[in-house]
């Protein structure tokens, strides 16, 4: 009588048997894995486009916004090219006339 057959103790895995499923096993933990940092990568490139691009535009936005090329928002004005020319026509300028040899 072969000792996987009594009944009381129950069925008994072999030593091989006991390997070949370890080794399934950890095959499907590497599959699994592999598949969830596929997925994980995929979805981190996607969240990365759209907020690189929309911190561009946001940048671009401003920056043509305080040039001037683009009017105003809701009457916040951050139009600095007026500023800089009467600046530079009031405070510059006249320093630039008292210099000798102008």
């Amino acid at each position: 009588m072969d000792q996987q057959d009594i009944p009381i103790l129950g069925n008994f895995y072999t030593k091989a048997e006991v390997d070949k499923m370890i080794a399934d096993a950890l095959a499907e933990a590497r599959a699994i894995d592999e598949a969830s940092m596929r997925k994980h990568n995929r979805e981190a490139t996607i969240i990365s486009m759209i907020l690189g691009f929309t911190t561009l535009a946001l940048f671009v936005d401003g920056l043509l916004r305080i040039l001037g090329i683009i009017p105003p928002f809701m009457d916040l004005d951050v139009d600095i090219i007026d500023k800089i020319v009467d600046r530079v026509e009031n405070d510059i300028m006249p320093m630039l006339d008292r210099l000798p040899g102008r």
